[in-house]
């Protein structure tokens, strides 16, 4: 999973000098099988869940003898599965990102914060990173008073067009990145509110950018209402979205910006403000 997704969250530091930054760009030390596994998990997607060795060949640019040397041996550790034609990843795959997480101080400061939020809202909260025209939810927090809860789980990934989520992180990309992703993305409908003109969409990006947050009525799910706000570091970079999803029937929109904003801001702030100890 930002982090997905290998996700750096301390940018703009400093790049070590010495001997280790160069031990780490030295060729000799580059495993080129290793870079090659990677880029075949990389290559399945939400759009492309399953794949021919011929198609993966072509989205790797790798001849069909490597593509399948690869293939076989992500089968044979598990994080990968074939029937006989179609290869797709296995949820093991799930186990890389998870790994990396647990590890990073961020999670440590960022889930009781975001557990407090839950009980105090009764509603789930999540959050997520940006990965491509994707996001990836890579943290939850679900309220003890809600039996049902919103269907999303770490590692789901969401059209970061039609996602507040996705509109709070891609207001946070450079204007190249962001005019690549406009250029590129396949804007698809999901429900019938969707916003799928790119005009419009970056005017909705630039008002998250503007006002520090974005609001979503019903464009993943019908029903669903969704409003994010940004979580930064200590050199005040974006690294992650903060969410709240909430049932048409429970919130208003006038609620979600006079209420939940509120919560959800002083939620992202003391994070940041852990982040920086």
């Amino acid at each position: 999973m930002d982090r997905e997704e290998g996700h750096t969250f301390e940018t703009g530091a400093a790049q070590p000098a010495g001997p280790a930054n160069d031990e780490r760009t030295n060729e000799r030390d580059f495993v080129n099988a290793l870079a090659r596994g990677l880029e075949v998990i990389r290559a399945f997607s939400r759009h492309k869940p399953r794949m021919t060795l011929t198609e993966v060949a072509a989205a790797t640019g790798m001849t069909r003898a490597t593509a399948r040397r690869l293939l076989l041996t992500l089968e044979r550790e598990g994080y990968a599965q074939s029937d006989g034609k179609h290869f797709s990843l296995r949820p093991k795959v799930l186990e890389l990102g998870l790994s990396a997480l647990s590890s990073m101080d961020f999670w440590e400061i960022a889930q009781p914060i975001m557990n407090d939020l839950s009980e105090r809202i009764s509603e789930s909260v999540f959050a997520a990173v940006l990965e491509e025209d994707e996001v990836v939810y890579v943290a939850r927090a679900h309220a003890a008073s809600r039996r049902i809860s919103i269907g999303i789980h770490i590692g789901s990934r969401a059209p970061a067009h039609c996602v507040s989520t996705g509109r709070v992180l891609l207001a946070a990309q450079p204007d190249e990145a962001l005019d690549r992703y406009l250029d590129n993305a396949t804007l698809e409908a999901v429900t019938p509110y969707t916003e799928t003109s790119p005009v419009r969409l970056r005017e909705r990006i630039e008002d998250a950018r503007r006002q520090g947050w974005s609001l979503v009525d019903q464009e993943l799910e019908v029903g669903l209402r969704s409003l994010s706000v940004p979580i930064r570091n200590r050199f005040g970079d974006t690294v992650a979205a903060l969410n709240v999803c909430c049932p048409t029937p429970r919130w208003t929109l006038d609620d979600m910006r006079s209420k939940l904003l509120v919560d959800l801001l002083d939620a992202s702030n003391r994070i940041t403000v852990g982040l920086q100890r």
